[in-house]
């Protein structure tokens, strides 16, 4: 799904201030800096609905705690993102009744916020192919599902920035079931 992000980071230095910026852009939300869209909140994680996301309901999980990498994560802070995770996955697949969703969480390689997060990413409906009959021959064609490729375009093409009001909807709904 991240394939054309990630072929652009094989081989990139990590920048110096990714291992010291406290100020980064989840930071800000943390501390109220910035706005977001919460949907969950505790001592140690916060979550939000991703500005640029793939699909309606893209979560981010963040730890509040300043570490770009989640191999160095404290355990007590790896501990509450996993149970944080659980719990809003579980709440988004009510939310939207649809139990399909991706769960990621890049290092360095393709990271494009230097500090550890969780994306919880519904993944599409896909309708059931139904067959197509050909009215000249008779013949019945079924279609092919979609190549890797052709979703990965998709996935791309699909994004667009986060509606305000319909962010303010989903987080109710999905509070709803936290």
């Amino acid at each position: 799904m991240t394939s054309f992000v990630i072929n652009s980071h094989l081989d990139r230095q990590v920048p110096f201030n990714w291992r010291t910026d406290s100020s980064c852009p989840f930071c800000r939300i943390i501390i109220d800096e910035a706005p977001s869209s919460r949907v969950f909140e505790n001592e140690k994680v916060v979550a939000f609905l991703d500005i640029m996301p793939l699909r309606p309901g893209h979560t981010l999980v963040v730890p509040k705690f300043h570490c770009p990498r989640v191999s160095e994560l404290p355990s007590e802070f790896a501990a509450a993102v996993g149970e944080a995770v659980s719990k809003i996955a579980n709440a988004l697949t009510k939310a939207l009744d649809h139990t399909a969703l991706n769960v990621v969480c890049n290092q360095e390689y393709a990271q494009a916020v230097p500090h550890v997060h969780y994306h919880i990413i519904p993944a599409p409906k896909l309708g059931v192919s139904k067959p197509e009959i050909d009215t000249r021959t008779g013949t019945v064609r079924s279609r092919l599902p979609p190549t890797e490729r052709e979703m990965h375009r998709m996935e791309f093409e699909s994004r667009d920035e986060l509606d305000e009001d319909e962010a303010k909807d989903l987080v109710e709904r999905i509070r709803a079931h936290l």
